[in-house]
């Protein structure tokens, strides 16, 4: 893996053992792991979304978080159309 030295302040030694840790977790260690980071990251998506668009509803926040992640066609698809057609 090629890492640019300018943003990697990670040392070796921190990075083997992590490699370590994550070596010795069970599956379902990493799934929740997993699970628990995709968590964080809808948060921070749908806090950032909320301020860029303050006048919409949570309900609306959450359809555009779809669009971004799973394109208009998905969530047409799933939730409607836009226009309610």
């Amino acid at each position: 893996m090629t890492r640019s030295r300018q943003l990697d302040d990670t040392s070796a030694a921190a990075r083997a053992l992590l490699r370590e840790l994550y070596a010795a977790m069970t599956p379902a260690e990493k799934l929740r792991r997993m699970s628990e980071l995709t968590l964080a990251a809808n948060q921070l998506a749908l806090a950032g979304l909320a301020v860029r668009f303050p006048q919409e509803s949570r309900r609306e926040l959450l359809l555009r978080l779809a669009r971004l992640r799973l394109g208009d066609d998905l969530v047409d698809r799933a939730y409607g159309t836009r226009d309610g057609a």
